[in-house]
């Protein structure tokens, strides 16, 4: 008898919403997955827009993960904090097939101590900071370290779902997925990484991001000072 492979994602206050449906959206479209939306409680939790999105199931009754995953958004920066949702990650850590993130996420893995001496994806903004927390920050769209997969900024959840589909059931599934939910990006111009953005539009974005940035590399040390690192 086949046997439903479970996929969860964390779902929390101030989730970038791509981060979260971009891989759902991958994973659900598995024959045999069972999607987890996962978060404290059933409330309706609202993303970084303020859209709401209803959790699944909670921490407490979770099943064991296959595949556990970890979105970014600004509410990261609260979840470098939360004990509770650290402790969550750690225990399915433990008997997950593969331990993932998008965007940020992968700061809150190496938060819980998911990470050190992984490479590891984020965001560009962002990345230079995993290097405080043990981790190894790479550049690639979508990074593999032994059971560790990372994926970079938010649009990469989608590159990083389909890559992670293709290890579990095989190419010809993901492809398959893959031409069901039309993707074939076409940018109508390049400027989605810095290296291609040029320097007036990367100062001015970082500019807009300041305050943010400044929260995030705060809990970032506290989360380095509580890994003793």
């Amino acid at each position: 008898m086949k046997t439903s492979r479970h996929f969860g994602l964390l779902l929390f206050p101030g989730v970038t919403q791509l981060d979260l449906t971009g891989p759902a959206e991958v994973f659900g479209s598995v024959p045999d997955a069972q999607l987890h939306l996962i978060w404290k409680d059933r409330v309706p939790v609202a993303t970084g827009h303020g859209w709401r999105i209803e959790p699944t199931t909670t921490f407490a009754d979770c099943p064991q993960l296959d595949v556990l995953c970890v979105p970014g958004g600004s509410g990261q920066i609260a979840l470098m904090d939360d004990e509770e949702t650290l402790d969550f990650l750690r225990r399915q850590a433990q008997g997950a097939r593969y331990v993932t993130s998008v965007c940020t996420g992968s700061l809150v893995l190496a938060a819980a101590g998911l990470l050190r001496g992984y490479r590891a994806a984020c965001h560009w903004m962002s990345r230079d900071q995993l290097a405080l927390l043990g981790a190894i920050p790479d550049a690639r769209r979508i990074v593999m370290d032994r059971n560790r997969i990372t994926g970079g900024g938010v649009t990469a959840g989608i590159d990083f779902g389909l890559f992670l589909v293709a290890l579990l059931c095989g190419e010809d599934v993901a492809r398959g997925i893959a031409l069901a939910i039309e993707y074939d990006p076409h940018p109508p111009f390049e400027a989605g990484v810095p290296e291609h953005a040029g320097e007036a539009l990367v100062r001015r974005v970082e500019q807009d991001a300041e305050r943010r940035q400044a929260l995030r590399m705060a809990a970032t040390l506290r989360a380095a000072k509580r890994l003793g690192l």
